[in-house]
């Protein structure tokens, strides 16, 4: 299982990179908004984390959908299952490395919000969800936006991981915003999240490589 984990990181190691670049820029935003208490400046800084978020969960179904649609069409789980690993082995590896790469962006900023969150909390807009409500959401979202990545990235026409997934996404992240960081939108994610990983797990088991 490391040996395929370590396989997928190597072959995705440009998820990493843009994680760590859009975890630092979060945090950056975060930190000067944090500092900035003036309404306009404070609206400014807050206000270019949207298209940061949306540049990660982006990324994210993207990546998704290149890991299958590169294994479908390069044959890479054919090559792999010649060796002594199975599919669901390869599958999970997959998986995991796209929870790593979440991980990679959200984990730091979460962090910085924590530290932030002391001396300067509430009645700051920024902090007036519970950091770990907010991040929570955030996670599930992501997670939820890479898994629809997966799905639709296991096909053999290219026109539809790259608009079918980044629809999706847009759709996903349009309806967690009106609809908050509450319960009910964390139970939508998770079922998303489980039902895209179900489908993909049962498509992938039943193709032909």
């Amino acid at each position: 299982m490391y040996a395929l984990i370590k396989r997928e990181i190597h072959d995705h190691v440009i998820y990493f990179i843009a994680a760590v670049i859009c975890s630092a820029v979060l945090i950056s935003l975060l930190t000067a908004a944090a500092y900035n208490l003036n309404q306009w400046k404070f609206g400014a800084y807050l206000g270019f984390t949207a298209p940061a978020v949306l540049m990660l969960v982006l990324g994210l179904a993207a990546m998704g959908a290149s890991q299958m649609y590169t294994d479908r069409n390069r044959k890479v789980s054919a090559f792999l299952s010649a060796l002594p690993v199975t599919r669901g082995s390869i599958f999970t590896a997959r998986v995991i490395t796209g929870v790593l790469v979440i991980v990679t962006a959200l984990v730091p900023v979460a962090l910085a919000a924590a530290i932030l969150s002391r001396p300067l909390g509430p009645p700051i807009p920024i902090f007036a969800e519970p950091i770990a409500d907010i991040f929570t959401t955030a996670f599930l979202m992501a997670l939820a936006c890479y898994c629809m990545g997966l799905l639709t990235g296991w096909t053999g026409i290219k026109v539809i991981p790259s608009f079918g997934g980044l629809g999706l996404t847009l759709v996903l992240v349009s309806v967690i915003f009106v609809k908050g960081f509450g319960l009910h939108a964390k139970l939508l994610l998770v079922v998303i999240i489980a039902a895209s990983l179900t489908r993909t797990w049962r498509k992938y088991m039943s193709t032909a490589l």
